[in-house]
């Protein structure tokens, strides 16, 4: 490991403040998109690992400006540069996902947008210590884990932290936004209803995996605290997944926090090294690493789908104007989702459960995508992708509908034979 010399707990406090939230007028943007790999001939049937394999190999030649890595069973997922404007953003990855296409339909592949594999059950590909540590983790508290790690896909939003000062671009604002908001994201962008191809009960099956996974790396930090202190004290106090070796199998402890590794520096010190790794293990709906990172949006069906939950977040987060509007607009959203963090909170069970059939989240999803309509011209977006947040409006918004719905469509007899939902 490149870092070796051991850190106390008080400089480990002032990395986690020093580097978790990178302050200044918002100005860059960035997504990370995660797919699930299939064989378009028979969607139900795994790809084997030769020719998984043989994708990521190729994969990796192509020259994308994107990064370009691999989940535990074998998601693609593209990472883009920070962006200075959402149509830079959106034509960069554009461009990139047009020679992933092609090359996968060369080797007999394609890519799919869903939160959750509606075909397959969980295999693991990659055979890694991170990914073995982190199976052996989650599998001491159930199935759920190893589903989150092999059959599941999102749309990452990427923005700035936000500025020192108060107001609508101002840091706090800002994190309290996302974890409010957050839950109408879910909803509306819900798009993984099935496992195996039966329905799970869930507009978002992966929502709620994470949700029943380890609550001490999945839930937001409490509600009320400045963010860096929260974010700290959360870091330090969530359970290590793994000590990792030079050499041999890496030790997963079981129900040891960071902290009590900086203090008692059993089985050895925890580095620098190691504090940026937990952090890495850590899940929860809002992930500040420099800028915010909003995990709870699931990948979205279509060539084009994830432009829409990328253009509505940084409508709201990045025009002063439409962040104003939309913070009044959640703040009462508060009282429903109670003392509980997110995503264990009412107000996220519901928009994971229900999507926007929740009458409440409905309407709050209305005002925020008119909102966001009104801001991407002031943004100079694009007028396609004006276009594609306007048809997901109608298609979906406008009806109470999110795309998990079309999905629920497909499965025969759901609407008349009861009985047919099952739960993660």
């Amino acid at each position: 490991m490149p870092d070796s010399k051991a850190i106390s707990e008080a400089e480990m406090e002032a990395r986690l403040h020093g580097i978790c939230f990178k302050t200044g007028p918002p100005r860059r943007i960035g997504v990370e998109l995660e797919w699930l790999v299939y064989d378009p001939q028979d969607p139900t049937r795994p790809v084997e690992p030769p020719r998984l394999e043989a994708a990521v190999t190729a994969l990796r030649g192509l020259p994308l400006r994107s990064a370009v890595t691999f989940e535990p069973g074998g998601q693609v997922e593209l990472s883009s540069l920070p962006a200075d404007s959402l149509t830079a953003c959106v034509e960069s990855v554009a461009a990139d996902l047009v020679l992933v296409r092609s090359l996968l339909t060369g080797l007999g592949l394609g890519i799919a947008g869903h939160g959750h594999d509606p075909w397959r059950p969980p295999r693991r590909f990659l055979s890694t210590p991170r990914y073995e540590s982190m199976e052996t983790y989650f599998n001491r508290r159930g199935p759920a884990g190893r589903s989150m790690m092999c059959n599941t896909a999102s749309v990452q939003v990427c923005v700035d932290a936000g500025q020192e000062e108060p107001g609508p671009l101002g840091l706090g604002r800002r994190w309290r936004l996302a974890h409010l908001l957050g839950a109408v994201l879910t909803a509306a962008f819900a798009n993984s209803p099935l496992r195996e191809g039966r329905p799970t009960g869930y507009r978002s099956t992966r929502q709620a995996l994470w949700a029943s996974m380890d609550p001490g790396r999945v839930l937001a930090p409490p509600d009320g605290r400045e963010p860096r202190t929260a974010w700290a004290r959360y870091v330090l106090d969530a359970p290590v997944m793994a000590v990792r070796a030079e050499h041999g199998a890496w030790t997963v402890p079981d129900g040891l926090t960071f902290r009590q590794w900086a203090r008692t520096a059993l089985p050895r010190p925890p580095t620098l090294d190691d504090l940026d790794f937990h952090i890495s293990t850590l899940f929860p709906p809002v992930r500040p690493r420099g800028h915010l990172e909003l995990r709870m949006i699931d990948a979205q069906s279509g060539d084009d789908g994830w432009i829409v939950p990328l253009a509505v977040t940084v409508a709201l987060f990045d025009d002063p104007q439409a962040a104003e509007t939309v913070y009044r607009v959640v703040k009462p959203l508060a009282e429903t989702a109670g003392v509980r963090p997110a995503p264990c909170n009412p107000l996220w069970l519901s928009a994971t459960r229900d999507g926007l059939a929740d009458p409440e989240l409905r309407s709050v999803a209305a005002v925020c995508f008119a909102t966001a309509l009104e801001a991407l011209p002031r943004l100079g977006a694009s007028p396609a992708i004006t276009s594609a947040v306007a048809d997901f409006t109608d298609r979906y918004v406008a009806r109470g509908r999110c795309p998990a719905d079309d999905l629920l469509a497909t499965v025969p007899g759901l609407a008349t034979v009861p009985g047919k939902e099952e739960r993660p």
